[in-house]
């Protein structure tokens, strides 16, 4: 039986059957475009309270809205499940678990091990499996397959294994999972042609690459690429400012020349759940092979810092007033890792907190997004800030969510250290920028 083309005849039909494992930032809002593209689609997670939330058509990611996942699990084209047994029954699965590091800096793979193994129980001829959570180069090729090929079915004859990273971008308003370019590795042609068809139904754009290993490297450049030029610009904003010089104002001017020049901007640190992290599994691959990634290391160095420059510079701020961290209170806007998300994986604003809060500082927060912290030596609810600036001895902007007035923080506030230049073309002589 030519596997196959019976395959793809059943995805140019609607006909075949898609499972989601892990049902994340990645997970849900691809479930939700393959039910809106016409197929019957069962989320797998191991979450119960997840599982029952998504089947009431209750969204706990912020780009899905309620009233979008309840279109679907109202018409029986999406449901969840915590029963990987169903997976015999899918003939496309997609795997978007996560990738975390250890605290040794080494890829945690053991999330894709599992979803693996769950796959390899009830793998069947005829079935496509894509990978598409953040990895290093050789993940399919070295994980999957081998333990896909044990049942003793063929890949590109009997099954199909293919890798296309996520690209999500939490938050984004322009660019959702249906148009955002989607990058498809095969571990044959034929399983590059399958999953070329699958996506091809979903989404607006597929770029196909020669092999899996292409594929996780394209992930891994683009996130290395943000990493090292936000290493870049961040030691820039520290020479900036030994030298007297408003690094705003440089990038500004830089920005106006028309070719050759891309603006990165410096912050607080680093956060979410690919930046911070991926470049790492390139780092850690390459050391199997006796080769040192002085590039990535040196930018994770310098961005890793920037959470203690921060905090300097709000020593630095008191100091001016006569002031010390320890029993100065102490007002930090914003917990997530970037702006009107809930989101504070790897976030630079835990760091500060933590850091502050070991001087001595009397500390609060506020987020919109983020109502309470309970995080390793964090244990803070979000306290209101309208009305109660002045109360504070600073304030530190680490997050620059939209709902904040900082034309309004930076008339009443007594001392204010900006770390997003959140406050431009604010006067106040009580404003220190990063």
């Amino acid at each position: 039986m030519d596997h196959r083309a019976e395959l793809c005849t059943r995805i140019e039909a609607r006909s075949a059957k898609i499972g989601i494992i892990g049902l994340g930032y990645v997970g849900l809002p691809l479930a939700v475009e393959f039910a809106r593209a016409g197929f019957e689609v069962v989320g797998f997670d191991v979450s119960q309270p997840r599982v029952d939330q998504v089947n009431r058509g209750e969204s706990y990611i912020g780009d899905i809205p309620a009233s979008v996942l309840t279109e679907h699990t109202g018409s029986g084209r999406l449901r969840a499940t915590t029963d990987f047994s169903e997976l015999a029954t899918c003939q496309a699965v997609s795997i978007c678990v996560p990738t975390p590091l250890r605290k040794t800096r080494d890829p945690d793979v053991s999330y894709i091990i599992a979803a693996t193994e769950q796959v390899k129980k009830y793998l069947h001829p005829g079935m496509l499996i894509v990978l598409e959570s953040t990895t290093y180069p050789g993940t399919s090729d070295e994980l999957l397959a081998p333990e896909l090929r044990s049942t003793g079915l063929e890949i590109g004859r009997d099954f199909f294994l293919a890798f296309s990273p996520e690209r999500v971008d939490p938050g984004n308003r322009t660019f959702k999972t249906k148009n955002t370019p989607k990058v498809v590795g095969g571990t044959t042609p034929a399983c590059l042609e399958v999953a070329k068809a699958l996506y091809e139904t979903t989404i607006d754009t597929v770029v196909p690459v020669s092999s899996t290993r292409a594929a996780e490297m394209v992930k891994i450049l683009e996130n290395t690429f943000r990493s090292i030029n936000i290493g870049l610009v961040n030691e820039l904003a520290i020479i900036c400012d030994k030298l007297g010089i408003d690094v705003w104002e440089v990038i500004d001017a830089a920005s106006t020349k028309p070719f050759g020049f891309m603006p990165f901007y410096p912050g607080p640190g680093l956060g979410g759940h690919c930046i911070p992290i991926d470049p790492h599994y390139l780092s850690w691959k390459l050391k199997a092979v006796n080769y040192n990634a002085r590039f990535i290391e040196l930018a994770s160095e310098i961005n890793t810092q920037m959470p203690n420059y921060v905090v300097s510079k709000v020593t630095d701020a008191l100091n001016s007033v006569q002031k010390s961290v320890k029993g100065s209170r102490i007002m930090v806007l914003g917990a997530a890792y970037k702006k009107d998300i809930s989101d504070v994986r790897e976030s630079p604003a835990l760091d500060i907190i933590k850091l502050l809060l070991a001087k001595g500082a009397l500390l609060d927060y506020n987020d919109p997004y983020v109502p309470d912290l309970h995080e390793e030596g964090i244990e803070l609810s979000s306290a209101p800030w309208e009305g109660r600036l002045g109360e504070y001895d600073c304030v530190v902007v680490v997050t620059d969510h939209g709902c904040y007035d900082y034309a309004r923080l930076v008339a009443e506030a007594k001392l204010v250290v900006d770390t997003r230049n959140a406050t431009r073309g604010a006067a106040g002589l009580n404003v220190v920028r990063l």
